[in-house]
């Protein structure tokens, strides 16, 4: 792939994400990464440094208006080439988990940042997925053309749901799953994938110290896995190892 945006990269998965891109054979020629504030992106930063194709963007992905400034500077890196992979990693969880304790200022701030930023982000960067999907007419749907991947969760799985709670992020990506179906939908006359994808519970400040995954194999796992999406896989609900998941 010569492009992939990935948001949400000064922790966790979406650290863990690039480190696991630029440890390929042929990692991408240009991988831009996002967080909101470079002071708290230390690691992302060191990690910067070591490797020219890494991009940091600095950006708070909610202030809509400033999409198309990231989507200027990246056409104007890539060369006009395109953006091969739109990969939206951020997200939060509140704290509040049973109805009692569910604010609705929780809830609205979890859908805004898990459901709305990802679909807003996506429609900005069409010009550059269609540009890169174009450039590669001689492949067939897959990553490696054009994709959008959505980070959801086996938790916005409405069949899946066994134990009630977590109000906020159950439904915010329940909401992302959806709006990932839309997506596939419309954007596939222009060849471009769309893939929601569960990560797996992984030890990260927000799956917490009990959590059974590690990051660093895990996020390997999961490029591995999304780089064998093709067509058949469109519009779909997978685990990071590519299991497919119930809605």
């Amino acid at each position: 792939m010569n492009s992939i945006l990935i948001t949400g990269c000064n922790r966790g998965l979406g650290l863990g994400l690039v480190k696991a891109l630029v440890k390929l054979p042929k990692p991408p020629q240009h991988l831009f990464a996002t967080c909101r504030n470079k002071d708290q992106a230390k690691d992302l930063l060191n990690l910067a440094a070591q490797n020219s194709n890494i991009h940091v963007m600095e950006i708070d992905l909610r202030n809509y208006d400033s999409h198309d400034n990231l989507v200027k500077q990246i056409d104007d890196i890539t060369g006009g080439y395109g953006l091969n992979l739109l990969f939206n990693n951020a997200g939060i969880s509140p704290k509040s988990t049973r109805i009692n304790m569910t604010k609705a200022e929780d809830i609205m701030n979890t859908l805004e940042t898990n459901t709305v930023v990802p679909i807003m982000l996506a429609k900005a960067c069409l010009p550059l997925l269609k540009k890169a999907s174009k450039s590669q007419e001689s492949l067939d749907l897959c990553v490696q053309r054009a994709a959008v991947i959505n980070m959801s969760s086996m938790l916005g799985s409405i069949e899946m749901n066994e134990t009630g709670g977590l109000y906020a992020y159950r439904t915010s990506k329940a909401a992302l799953n959806a709006a990932t179906k839309s997506l596939s939908i419309d954007l596939l006359p222009h060849n471009i994938l769309c893939v929601a994808l569960h990560p797996g519970w992984v030890r990260t400040e927000m799956g917490g110290k009990n959590a059974p995954l590690e990051v660093d194999p895990t996020t390997a796992e999961i490029i591995d896995t999304i780089m064998k999406f093709k067509a058949k896989h469109n519009g779909g609900f997978y685990q990071y190892n590519g299991d497919k998941l119930p809605w």
